[in-house]
């Protein structure tokens, strides 16, 4: 499914042509900086301390052997990582049996925000990806904080439709 996908793929935005591409294991210094550029996600332990590699490594590794997972990556015209997102293709048996495409950790360095890159990399999501794989359903949470990523979202179609909840383990 994911696998299927045509990548890497050149995107316009604002800032310029970028690449979306299949994250590989020498990202992992970008994609640690990246987590660690957010404020919220920083707040939950996400400092891209050199401590925390193996950890992070594992992640990605397990991300990228699962064959419903896919983690992808933006570089910008020098090739450097500027942004980032995880898909994760769901099976399900509601909706008659509708397949979801759950998109997670979407994230843009500070650097380029607002350069219309998450606008691009979502757009070829909701119009290549999500049909590719046979989704009927593009789906995403965001933390109640993220209010500036609420209106991106609103403004690309998605409804905040459900309330969701979390239990800590």
């Amino acid at each position: 499914m994911l696998s299927e996908l045509s990548l890497p793929v050149s995107l316009s935005s604002r800032a310029g042509e970028v690449r979306l591409r299949r994250a590989v294991a020498d990202d992992l210094p970008g994609l640690m900086a990246l987590l660690s550029d957010d404020p919220i996600s920083a707040a939950r332990g996400d400092r891209a301390d050199d401590a925390d590699e193996g950890a992070y490594a594992g992640a990605l590794r397990r991300v990228l052997q699962a064959p419903l997972n896919d983690l992808l990556v933006v570089d910008d015209a020098e090739g450097a990582l500027v942004g980032t997102l995880q898909l994760t293709v769901i099976p399900g048996m509601a909706r008659q049996g509708a397949t979801r495409l759950l998109v997670e950790a979407v994230r843009v360095s500070s650097s380029v925000r607002s350069g219309g890159i998450g606008t691009a990399v979502m757009r070829w999501l909701m119009h290549v990806a999500a049909p590719a794989t046979g989704a009927t359903l593009v789906q995403l949470t965001s933390d109640a904080a993220r209010v500036d990523a609420h209106r991106f979202y609103t403004r690309l179609g998605f409804a905040a439709s459900h309330i969701g909840f979390k239990y800590a383990l």
